[in-house]
């Protein structure tokens, strides 16, 4: 909804007391009328990140801060959903895509609730956040009217708004050196720009405070860790017999994982904007998370079905990467894979070294795999001799295209 600058006197502003964020509160004061500023930040498990950030808050200009423990929430709403459905994006596994509609609706709840004029978020016009933002906002709030600095102010870089942040006395926890773009949240943590621009150049993964998740294989133990996870219909609740509520459980495998140097991914992805985009990603607890709930489906899903899913697979990576959570076609995509999880349901075993996963074994009550059946031998299910038949079948067009062609016009 299109608001004029003097129709907004109170503005609910997506803050994490980064950069962006932090010198947005001054400058809104600034732009709109000396509007009252509450900044909403949505713990999804940024964990230290977010110590400070009231008084940082509230002396940069805003009138309150809520910080909103959104975590459970973010595992079970969003989390679980997409790897249910396996769903990645070019191999990446969807931290910030599925965190943005988990915190965006926080902020659209806080804003009805405050009886605000505007939403305002941080994100860059280059980038996919401020359309994830935007859509849910539309989604949830549509007659709100939404703020986006970058794409109004004149600042035009980080080193800018550095700048700006000096002019304004209002501290940092970065510097120029070290000015990488991350995002961290209990699922992962993004590293963006600096050296990290150049596809060329190596990621920095042994140089110290680089990695915050783990260790690079090299720095991993010389010997592997096992672990064992159990599944109830698609969704992990417990790990080496060990039940644990989600946070918990994502919590310790991203600590045991970064501990063996699993989940280290260097993409270069296409970007909703239209750009590519290189990334350095983080996800320990995930990558272990992904590759157990495959294996169980091997087991737990017939041909046709487990075929099928990998499309959909895609395409729900595809919905979420795109921002667009809550829509008609992502529920549906979900209700179709909960239909399927119905029976993946078993224990998946894992050897952890030097950043490799390794199958270690897999059951479940509901296995489709028969070893009779599976086997070389002789069994009572299996006649070998049927199998010409149904070649012959199978082979019908191939045979009769090549006898056919042998009259075509040379």
């Amino acid at each position: 909804m299109k608001k004029s600058k003097d129709q907004i006197k109170k503005v609910v502003l997506a803050y994490s007391g980064g950069l962006d964020t932090s010198i947005i509160i001054p400058w809104l004061k600034e732009n709109y009328n000396n509007c009252e500023v509450i900044a909403v930040s949505g713990d999804v498990g940024q964990g230290t990140e977010l110590d400070g950030l009231e008084e940082k808050a509230i002396k940069t200009g805003a009138s309150k801060l809520y910080v909103l423990d959104l975590k459970k929430e973010y595992v079970e709403d969003f989390i679980w959903p997409c790897l249910k459905a396996d769903a990645k994006y070019e191999d990446y596994l969807l931290g910030t895509s599925h965190a943005r509609p988990c915190i965006a609706k926080g902020l659209a709840e806080i804003a009805i609730k405050e009886g605000a004029d505007a939403i305002c978020h941080g994100c860059t016009g280059k980038g996919n956040d401020q359309v994830r933002f935007e859509l849910t906002l539309k989604a949830l709030a549509p007659d709100m009217a939404i703020i986006a600095p970058w794409r109004e102010w004149s600042i035009k870089s980080r080193d800018e708004e550095i700048d700006y942040a000096e002019a304004h006395n209002i501290p940092l926890r970065i510097s120029r050196e070290t000015n990488y773009s991350k995002d961290k949240n209990l699922w992962h943590l993004s590293h963006e720009g600096l050296d990290l621009e150049l596809p060329s150049q190596e990621p920095q993964y042994n140089k110290e405070g680089f990695l915050e998740l783990g260790v690079s294989p090299e720095q991993a133990p010389d010997t592997p860790t096992y672990l064992t996870i159990h599944f109830e219909k698609g969704i992990p609740t417990a790990v080496n017999g060990e039940e644990m509520d989600g946070v918990s459980l994502i919590e310790y495998l991203n600590k045991v994982g970064g501990a063996n140097g699993i989940g280290l991914l260097d993409i270069v992805e296409n970007r909703l904007v239209g750009m590519k985009s290189r990334g350095v990603y983080e996800t320990p607890g995930g990558t272990i998370l992904y590759h157990a709930h495959k294996v169980l489906e091997t087991i737990t899903l017939d041909k046709e079905a487990f075929h099928f899913k990998e499309i959909v697979a895609q395409k729900m990576a595809d919905i979420v990467y795109n921002g667009q959570w809550y829509t008609p076609l992502r529920e549906a995509i979900c209700a179709f894979t909960d239909s399927l999880q119905a029976t993946v349901t078993g224990d998946v075993k894992l050897k952890l070294y030097k950043g490799n996963l390794i199958n270690a074994g897999v059951t479940s009550p509901y296995t489709l795999y028969d070893e009779q059946t599976a086997s070389f031998g002789e069994d009572n299910d299996y006649d070998q001799s049927d199998s010409a038949g149904f070649i012959n079948l199978f082979g019908l067009p191939i045979a009769e295209r090549a006898k056919l062609a042998k009259k075509w016009p040379k």
